[in-house]
């Protein structure tokens, strides 16, 4: 019977020295996406301040990029083929006895377009563009996507990133094997 791996997110790594921890982390997530915001743990006191690492939004790989880890599997990578898939990673650290819990989050947005960029039939004939334009500030400290679609997070980049911090940090990952089907009663 296959064995399953599956990591809780957040998941507890155990860290003695903050330091290394943080630039390790930095490093496992520079491989996936550009980082734009840093806030490491620091030392406050006797408190240890929660830290956060917020990347720029990355367009999917496709197919033809396999260098790139950003789309996970087959269908994902056919998917960033024929779309304009992006994510974008928000990483919470959390300080905690002994180590830190490590909360991933990956983002996956789909381009919205009024049409397909080389279409020509109707082009002449229907006006896509709106007549007119208006621009509204959004309402609190988020920032409006305008063009993109939000399709929930990317559970399958998050449990990748996972696992190459239980690898950075030399964790056995672990294992879950399932126990035979039950059928229902009287069966």
């Amino acid at each position: 019977m296959e064995s399953v791996v599956a990591f809780s997110n957040p998941t507890f790594i155990p860290a003695t020295n903050r330091d290394l921890f943080w630039d390790n982390l930095v490093d496992v997530t520079d491989d996936y996406f550009k980082i734009v915001r840093e806030d490491r743990v620091r030392q406050v006191g006797d408190l240890l301040t929660e830290g956060q690492i917020e990347t720029r939004p990355e367009i999917g790989s496709t197919l033809l990029e396999p260098w790139n880890g950003d789309s996970v599997g087959y269908y994902q990578r056919l998917e960033s083929t024929l779309q304009s898939i992006r994510r974008q990673g928000i990483i919470r650290v959390i300080p905690e006895q002994g180590g830190f819990l490590v909360d991933v989050q990956v983002y996956k947005e789909l381009e919205d377009v009024v049409r397909p960029q080389h279409a020509t039939a109707s082009a002449a004939t229907f006006r896509t563009s709106p007549s007119v334009v208006r621009f509204t500030q959004p309402v609190g400290s988020e920032p409006r996507n305008e063009g993109w679609i939000p399709q929930g997070r990317d559970t399958l980049l998050e449990q990748r990133i996972i696992a190459r911090l239980y690898q950075r940090f030399g964790m056995p990952p672990p294992s879950y094997t399932p126990g035979p089907v039950q059928g229902p009663p009287g069966y």
